[in-house]
């Protein structure tokens, strides 16, 4: 089996995370959550006062802090996955946040935050047998990956996945609310002037709307043994 590059792009709270966590733990690949840095640069900004009072990013201010913001990852022995730290600090559970979800596309879809973002994306891709996902892997970080899959499910299913998954953590959710938010995510992530939302011409599109987590995972590993032994 050669090492490969895996891309996986998709809508929010579709599972692309998790499914990429399983298969890179499956097949001994190197994990990385890129939502999870735009979310770390948006719980910076929301910490330092980068917001305006109408929701918008103060973006000059911004700018001029980025070199403030180093995003980094660790291997969490106890649930076998990474976790995210935003300058050493560990921030998994806060990035996921509703508040922070509320306010994560528009910092995603700033130049300035995509460049220094996707720069780091690549460094930590330059040696494949990485599985990486996010919103624009397979397009604008690593078009050239052996695999790309683009993640999809109704947008009912994916509230109905995210209240879940909040009421687990033992955190309040709003049903209506989350919805909400998936709707508006959806719509400024595909119209996003810099590196939108869609599927790579040559993705490998799964709905998993109605599949169990072992389907999916069983589907993803049968085609990360067909990409890497081409």
């Amino acid at each position: 089996m050669r090492k490969i590059t895996i891309a996986i792009d998709g809508f929010s709270s579709c599972g692309k995370s998790t499914m990429a966590k399983d298969l890179a733990r499956k097949i001994g690949y190197v994990y990385v959550d890129t939502g999870a840095m735009y979310r770390a640069v948006t719980l910076f900004a929301l910490r330092n006062g980068l917001f305006a009072d109408d929701g918008s990013v103060k973006a000059e201010e911004l700018e001029s802090r980025m070199d403030e913001v180093n995003v980094s990852f660790r291997f969490n022995a106890e649930t076998g996955r990474p976790d995210t730290y935003l300058n050493g600090e560990l921030v998994e559970s806060e990035i996921r946040s509703m508040e922070v979800s509320n306010h994560v596309s528009p910092i995603a879809a700033i130049p300035f935050v995509r460049t220094a973002m996707v720069a780091q994306q690549q460094q930590m891709g330059r040696d494949k047998g990485i599985v990486m996902d996010g919103r624009d892997i397979g397009t604008t970080v690593f078009p050239d990956a052996e695999l790309k899959i683009f993640v999809t499910a109704s947008a009912e299913v994916r509230a109905e996945r995210r209240y879940k998954e909040l009421l687990g953590k033992g955190m309040e959710a709003n049903y209506d609310e989350i919805l909400k938010n998936v709707q508006e995510r959806d719509y400024l992530d595909s119209h996003r002037e810099v590196s939108p939302l869609k599927k790579a011409d040559d993705a490998l599109e799964l709905d998993n709307s109605y599949m169990t987590i072992d389907e999916q995972n069983q589907w993803l590993l049968d085609q990360y043994h067909r990409a890497a032994a081409e």
